[in-house]
This record gives C-alpha cells, structure tokens and sequence, in this order.
C-alpha cells in the first residue's frame, strides 16, 4: 500500500467494521462452532478458526468470495514449513527454526487427525475429507500464521480475573481473526502506521509522518528475524531488524559449566548447582540477547549466579534457602547484562558466557567468512535463492549478535 498524499501522524487510513472480519463468529457455520465448541478443543485453539475457513474458502457461495478471491495462492506460501527437511535443516541449522518447524508439523499433524477430522467426518454436509484434506488445513494454518491479526485480552478483562480467586491460570489469548484490508500491509520494524481495536471497528492509524509515495508498513510486534521467517515467510535484511535477537540454550551454558572440570567432587558442585538452577528459573529453554543486550537478564543472572558460587558459597546458599545478602534491583541486573554493563561482569562470569557462546556458534556450522563476503557483495546475494537470501539474512543476524557479545566481554 503506497500514499497517494502526505500522511500525517495520527490519520486514520482506514476503518474495518467488526462485520467485516472473518472468524468463527462471523461464519455461516458460527451456530454449529458454538455449539460443538467442547469438542474442538486444542492447544493451538485455533481448530473453529481453520473449520470455518475451511468451510467458506471452499464454499463457492461464500458471503466472503470477495474477500476470499483476493487472497493469495497457497502454493506460493513459503514458509519453512514448506521446505524440505533437508533444506530446513541446511539453510537454517542453528537458527532454532529446524526445531520449531518440526514440532509445528507434528502438532498440525495430530490436531487435524485427532479433532478437525472427526469433526469434519461428522458433518458431511458441511466438510468432505477429500476436499479438506491435512495439506489444505496446514497451508491455511500457514495462512493465518502470516496474515491474521490477535486482538489483545482488554485490560478491565485483565482486572476482573485479577479479582477472581477461582482463576489459578491466566485468561487464554483471543483467538486469530481475519482482517479484510490490513492483512494488505507489509511489516518492517520501523513501522509508520499500526492497528487499533475499538468495541465497534478496527482502526489502522498512522504513527509516523508518511511522506507521498511511501510505502504504508503495519508492524506485527516486536519480531527478530527468525520469527518473521518461521510465522511470515520472509525476513527483513541485515541489519535493518532493530527486534533481532539470538538465542543461547541453556544446554550450552550447561556444557560450558562442565569444561574443565576433573574431580569427581567437582563433577557433582556443578550437577547440584544445575539442579538449583532449573528449579530457580524453571522450563527455560533459552537466554535471549538482542541488539542491546539480554532480554531474559533475571534468568541469565541467576544462573551465573548459581553456577559461579565456589562449594563453600553453595552449602551456605542451600543452608540459607537463597541469598543471604539483599540481591540487586531488576534495573541494576538489566544494566550488567546490557552491552554497556556485560564489559564490567565478574571475571567468571565473563568466561562463562565466553564459553557457552563458542558453543553456541558451533551450531551453526563453519561458514561464517562465507556469510559474511555474501551480506556485503549485494552481485552475489542477489545470485541466491529466495530461500538461501532469507535464511542467510537469519543466521548472519544472529550470529552477528553472537560476535558482539563476544567483542564486550573478552577473551
């Protein structure tokens, strides 16, 4: 979508009314949703959304054809999901994406089998297995992955299961919608206009001055590359994702707290000490750094922390049921793990993260000088795939990250 004027900030572009959105609600088949909404339970909770989408893009009586006859053609999708294995696993090793991609397939797999399909088999005049098969149901997931919108939870909705005792759990997101002409703007992370939810409409507003002839870009939050390839199908170039971020798994920071080690004695500090550390920060499966610096410093900090304590510190520690000391404040933690703090870490702890990220970029492979001679030669990047650019602009931006960590902290 491209200005045909000057745009200033704060214009509204656009207003679709609630009518206009496509979702359970809103299908010919809403009563029949509603109604059997027990069984169409899943842990994606998206298995009404994709029947009633399944029911109206099959439907040449669709009150949504419209709509509908603009979307795009499936089988220019390009997500991950829709390569090959071998392809995932080669462009994208030590992205994360392999692995997400995966379990994506085998959760689609298992929902369309176990819910959608009984479903659809129970109502043969609505559905027809042959036509809504497992490949339409994944390229429509897919679809929603990369053009639906998800209303936030309202926030008097936020109080009210505050004040409800009986709510151990928090309230469960909204479901995805289909949102007619805002699923038409593209994303970058410097984005100039965003969508707004009002009881009656959806507002797309414009947040920053759009000069004539510029290209109007929506934002789908704050997306480091590799979301964006694995949800959208497509990542922003390098360096411009200010929302990049590389992952560090925790099993790396595990087997950097093991180097060196030689006593049995010691073999065992390090075991008791990641017991604590899993019970202290839970199913983390990750540290997360971004242009900035970490984004999980709570969880990092204290794994350092633990992991950093000579056996007498432990014992006390364990005795004590935590630190004895009163601990720091969240901003003073958030500093230490920024790029401006980490130069300034404990010695230990420096060599820690120094280790872990040596691990961490072994996943990768040993193409980094290839990457790089490719990000910087514009003739030769533009010799690549549509896939190796986008996997390529992945894996520099996060080993990038990687190596600046690196920088900060030292040898």
């Amino acid at each position: 979508m491209l200005a045909k004027d000057n745009i200033e900030l704060g214009e509204v572009l656009f207003t679709i009314p609630r009518s206009a959105l496509l979702h359970q609600g809103t299908t010919k088949v809403s009563a029949l949703l509603e109604k059997e909404k027990s069984t169409l339970e899943s842990s994606s909770g998206w298995v009404p959304l994709l029947l009633a989408l399944l029911y109206e893009y099959t439907s040449s009586q669709s009150h949504w054809r419209p709509y509908l006859s603009l979307w795009t053609d499936f089988k220019t999708l390009d997500h991950p999901m829709f390569w090959s294995k071998e392809e995932r696993d080669k462009l994208l090793r030590g992205t994360g994406i392999p692995k997400a991609v995966d379990t994506d397939l085998a959760n689609i797999r298992k929902e369309y089998t176990d819910v959608a399909l009984p479903f659809i088999n129970k109502h043969p005049d609505l559905w027809n297995p042959s036509t809504h098969t497992l490949e339409l149901y994944t390229q429509l997931v897919a679809f929603v992955m990369a053009y639906s919108f998800q209303e936030p939870q309202a926030e008097e909705d936020e109080e009210d299961e505050d004040d409800d005792d009986d709510e151990d759990e928090e309230k469960a997101p909204n479901p995805p919608m289909m949102v007619p002409m805002a699923d038409m703007l593209n994303h970058v992370s410097q984005h100039n206009a965003n969508l707004e939810f009002t009881p009656d409409c959806l507002k797309m507003v414009c947040v920053r001055h759009i000069r004539k002839g510029e290209e109007v870009f929506n934002t789908y939050g704050e997306m480091a590359n590799w979301q964006l390839l694995h949800m959208y199908g497509f990542s922003e170039p390098y360096p411009s994702n200010s929302n990049d971020t590389a992952d560090i798994p925790i099993t790396d920071l595990y087997e950097a707290s093991k180097q060196g080690i030689q006593s049995d004695l010691d073999r065992q500090l390090i075991e008791e000490q990641w017991e604590m550390v899993h019970e202290l920060i839970q199913e983390k499966e990750a540290f997360v750094f971004g242009k900035h610096g970490c984004l999980t410093d709570t969880e990092l900090h204290t794994a350092l922390k633990v992991l950093c304590l000579s056996k007498q510190e432990f014992s006390e520690f364990i005795e004590n049921e935590g630190w004895e000391e009163v601990d720091e404040d969240d901003e003073a933690i958030s500093f230490s793990l920024s790029n401006d703090g980490l130069p300034e870490l404990k010695a230990a702890w420096k060599s820690l993260i120094h280790k872990t990220i040596l691990l961490t970029l072994k996943s990768y492979g040993d193409d980094e000088d290839r990457d790089r001679a490719l990000i910087e030669d514009q003739a030769a990047l533009s010799k690549l795939s549509s896939r190796q650019q986008k996997a390529l602009q992945v894996r520099f931006g996060q080993k990038s990250i990687l190596y600046k960590l690196l920088e900060l902290i030292g040898s």
